[in-house]
């Protein structure tokens, strides 16, 4: 937590069905210096998909909808580009439906919206892809979802969850997010901006009940729901299997996500994981189903890597799961990694007509600089940079120290040496 600047976390450990470890560390506001606890209230950003997947499910169950629906079924006046998106589409991120923008062709995370004027903006959005086609995650598909339970129920998604999912189980604290309402243990969520602590940005209430994620909840809230998914109380076994099968995409091809989560393996060890990033507050969970283990990580700053916290609890009660060391080696391409070191001192600086890059990766690697562009300042400045192992033919690998942390970047190139991609992520 020292390292990272993590003011607040909040930790759950399953293993076999029994809960070996839930504890509060550090602090859940700054300001009043109050503590975290196992009562402690976070933001869960996108974890919060995972209910809306299950309601949709539930629907599912009780004949009112089918995943292979077409959305048109349910929504007038949808674009011709949309003719052949699913609900399963919109449960997999396969639509093609790119996240709404916030500029003036989308929105002001400071304005007020309803549901159908979101629908609206969505709807003139452009595909980023044929439906189907390949897989790119959208928070605009769950928010469609949500406005999907709305309208074949007749009530606000939230309701619906309260009712089938969280009064059921037993999950007492959580709930939409409400920011006038008096909530007892509710937590500040913070960034980091060149290495201090900042309040989280303020969002428009509508846009905090949106069903890509905008839930208040506990550690407590999880754990319960985590003995929901392993002792199958909320969906019949065929549907809890659906949400982690991958889904296959229209070349026949598979992808590792399945409905609200990622599917992957740890040293061949099966794992099934989702993340949640909102308004200063990052959260993680991860199953291990063959080990009957479940790390759950909740933090109130954003970024704040809880994956890479969550990876190393695991490999506390399971050894194997651990982390490869990255060994550091002697720098043999010095043009290269003066390139990288410029890249992620001033990402906006970069001149993108150096020869390195490949022209036709330029608009993708541009778009993707942009895009960090904001995360990576929130670690300050740039330290070090250090050459990586990597066993990978035509990739390279770099250790960016920061002012606080430091992020892995993996460098992929053609044959000729010229960068092609750029994926960076936490040590």
């Amino acid at each position: 937590m020292t390292e990272r600047h993590i003011p607040g976390l909040s930790l759950a450990v399953i293993l076999d069905g029994v809960i070996v470890k839930v504890k509060g560390y550090g602090l859940s506001n700054i300001e009043n210096k109050t503590f975290v606890n196992p009562e402690t209230i976070f933001q869960s950003g996108s974890l919060g998909k995972q209910f809306t997947a299950t309601a949709i499910l539930q629907l599912k169950e009780e004949g009112k909808l089918k995943l292979d629906d077409k959305i048109s079924k349910y929504f007038l006046g949808t674009p011709t580009t949309w003719q052949n998106i699913t609900i399963r589409n919109l449960l997999t991120h396969t639509s093609g439906i790119p996240d709404i923008p916030e500029d003036s062709t989308g929105i002001n995370l400071q304005n007020n919206y309803t549901e159908q004027e979101l629908l609206k903006i969505a709807m003139k959005l452009p595909l980023d892809f044929k439906t189907g086609e390949k897989w790119a995650y959208s928070n605009t598909g769950y928010v469609i979802l949500g406005i999907l339970i709305h309208q074949i129920t007749g009530k606000f998604y939230g309701e619906i969850l309260k009712e089938k999912i969280f009064s059921p189980l037993s999950m007492e604290t959580i709930r939409i997010i409400n920011e006038p309402d008096i909530i007892l243990n509710r937590s500040s969520g913070y960034e980091l901006k060149d290495g201090e602590w900042k309040n989280q940005s303020w969002v428009a209430p509508t846009l905090n009940t949106t069903a890509d994620g905008s839930l208040y909840l506990t550690i407590l809230d999880l754990i319960k729901w985590d003995a929901a998914i392993t002792k199958e109380k909320i969906l019949d076994h065929e549907d809890l299997q659906s949400m982690v099968t991958p889904v296959r995409l229209n070349n026949d091809s598979l992808h590792p996500y399945g409905f609200a989560w990622f599917l992957n393996s740890v040293n061949g060890h099966k794992a099934f994981q989702h993340s949640g990033s909102w308004q200063g507050f990052n959260n993680y969970i991860e199953r291990f189903p063959n080990d009957k283990l479940t790390i759950i990580v909740l933090t109130n700053l954003n970024p704040s890597s809880p994956g890479l916290i969550a990876m190393d609890i695991a490999a506390l009660y399971i050894p194997e799961l651990s982390r490869p060391k990255v060994s550091v080696i002697k720098d043999d391409n010095a043009v290269m990694t003066n390139l990288i070191t410029e890249l992620f001192k001033n990402p906006l600086a970069t001149d993108f007509n150096n020869e390195l890059f490949s022209k036709d990766a330029i608009p993708k690697i541009k778009a993707l600089t942009v895009s960090n562009n904001s995360l990576l300042k929130t670690f300050g400045q740039v330290l070090n940079v250090m050459t990586l192992e990597n066993v990978r033919i035509n990739q390279s690998k770099y250790l960016i120290k920061y002012k606080v942390g430091s992020r892995v970047a993996l460098i992929t190139k053609n044959n000729i040496g010229q960068i092609i991609d750029i994926v960076s992520e936490a040590e």
